[in-house]
């Protein structure tokens, strides 16, 4: 079946200054009936560590250069154990290797501590964000039973993200770990501890880059950052952590995600901090509970502060990822899927310049053709509402997650193209390009085929900001080893071609692109 490609326009009505955000609720949102299966998509498959040759139908342009690194779980159980979560997982590093049109792939098993302990004792010996590790059925009964009463440490299982450092490759995860690992060969090199050089507990794995090699990232937090030109916005969102239930985990045969929990009473708080002398300012910004993974875009402009994040109205998805809801199938999937709330591009718009004297009651948001409001309430807080980065369309694709920008180019910047993956089920299974001018939306889409994140890779005479391709790995729950590279024009989101790969690949989280010379 071709490829389906859609263009519709935005058509939805501009609200007065003083409207209320959307609700968005289950009712507004997709309910879908006879979802396939995607069980097939989070099983444990074998490494694949020497170079294997693809076949490639269609065509590669001949200057992508490079690797297409990509991280997620690809082992799920050791013996009899399995794990509870999709993000418990052992770390699967993969590698799409693309020179003169043709492509090789190659996986390995990160060799973490935790991947070697669990290894060469065929259970589960370290835990999870949502699997405890039970005491040793080899000790006797007292050392089991004060083994209950351990702490439970922190996982090297990097299993989320590739990170440039200094131009080194890392694989990181929420933790206070990270793993240096050779692009070429995908070996795992050293492990850095962060907390032996900065003062953090954890750290997390989407730090930002800016053109001269600074790199910013944010401690001692399971939440997420944006950064600006001058500022760096730290999000303050309303999931909490019960520390009791959380130091008891071990105790109590339960994983960390138990101690994590959404307060849909509480606000939702943004804190700027100027990046060139790390001042926190005085002023909050406040907005309805929201739930936010993953950011767009930020930049300033015209005093004004633009903040674009992917954003769910509830931060309880987390807890339909487990495993046991992943591999559901019939009605039961349909209702993990339907009982879950969508993310949706949306845009704060932070006014910089509110002091003392800044009027209240008043919408300090004067952009012309912009529905974001921001009312000064107090005087260190302002009330935000968002305006949505998206037409009435995006409903009918589940939304949109993963979002990518031309990065190198207009990271910081102000920017006019996102891409994305749509949710009709609970991965992604279209790739989706947004058009702020006028909110239009470009789709790929084949049924049964599910892509990853999209990648964007530029063209080397780049002139527009969409000059380049997208680079995303698609898999398929129905057909055996039938994994594929995907390579779409950017600009006009057609399909250039296919490297086709013999083995599976589960549906993993995050990659980037490594460009060889």
């Amino acid at each position: 079946m071709p490829p389906i490609k859609l263009e519709v326009s935005d058509v939805t009505t501009t609200p007065s200054s003083d409207a209320k955000p959307k609700e968005l609720n289950k009712c507004s949102q997709l309910e879908l009936k006879g979802l396939e299966s995607i069980a097939p998509l989070v099983r444990s498959v074998e490494e694949t560590p020497e170079p294997i040759a693809t076949e490639v139908r269609g065509t590669i342009p001949t200057w992508i250069r490079g690797n297409l690194l990509r991280n997620g779980p690809g082992k799920f159980e050791f013996g009899n154990q399995h794990y509870n979560h999709w993000f418990d997982g052992m770390a699967m590093l993969h590698q799409f290797k693309i020179e003169d049109g043709k492509v090789t792939y190659r996986s390995r098993f990160l060799q973490s501590d935790a991947y070697k302990k669990n290894s060469e004792r065929d259970r589960i010996m370290v835990s999870e964000f949502g699997t405890v590790a039970m005491p040793d059925p080899c000790k006797n009964f007292f050392l089991r039973f004060l083994s209950r009463f351990e702490m439970i440490e922190a996982t090297d299982n990097a299993s989320v993200s590739f990170v440039k450092y200094k131009g080194d490759c890392f694989v990181s995860t929420e933790t206070n770990y990270m793993y240096r690992v050779d692009p070429e060969s995908l070996e795992t090199q050293d492990k850095v501890d962060w907390t032996k050089f900065i003062a953090v507990n954890m750290a997390t794995a989407h730090p930002h880059t800016e053109p001269d090699g600074t790199t910013y990232n944010m401690g001692n937090s399971y939440g997420r950052k944006a950064m600006s030109e001058n500022y760096v916005v730290f999000i303050e969102q309303p999931i909490k952590m019960d520390l009791l239930k959380i130091v008891t985990a071990k105790l109590r045969g339960k994983g960390i995600s138990e101690g994590v929990y959404w307060d849909p009473k509480q606000d939702t708080v943004f804190h700027l901090v100027d990046k060139h002398t790390g001042q926190t300012s005085s002023v909050k910004f406040h907005t309805k509970a929201l739930s936010v993974f993953h950011q767009i875009n930020a930049f300033e402009e015209d005093g004004f502060l633009m903040l674009d994040m992917c954003c769910s109205d509830n931060g309880e998805a987390i807890n339909n990822y487990l495993i046991q809801n992943l591999r559901k199938s019939g009605e039961a999937l349909d209702q993990v899927y339907n009982t879950t709330y969508r993310a949706f591009p949306r845009r704060f718009v932070l006014p910089l310049n509110v002091t003392d004297d800044t009027p209240t009651g008043v919408n300090l948001n004067t952009r012309p053709a912009s529905s974001a409001t921001s009312f000064k309430t107090a005087i260190d807080k302002v009330v935000c509402q968002f305006e949505d980065l998206h037409g009435e369309d995006l409903y009918e694709y589940g939304g949109l997650e993963f979002p990518q920008i031309n990065y190198s180019k207009f990271n910081t910047r102000p920017y006019r193209y996102f891409y994305g993956c749509g949710f009709r089920h609970l991965v992604g299974d279209s790739l989706l390009k947004i058009d702020l001018e006028g909110k239009k939306v470009k789709v790929w889409y084949q049924k049964g085929l599910f892509p990853s994140e999209p990648v964007f890779v530029p063209s080397p005479d780049a002139v527009e900001e969409d000059d380049g391709v997208i680079l995303s790995v698609v898999v398929t729950p129905t057909e055996d080893k039938s994994t594929f590279l995907l390579v779409l024009d950017a600009k006009t989101w057609e399909e250039l071609g296919r490297a086709e790969v013999p083995v599976n690949i589960p549906y993993g989280f995050h990659g980037t692109f490594n460009p060889t010379t």
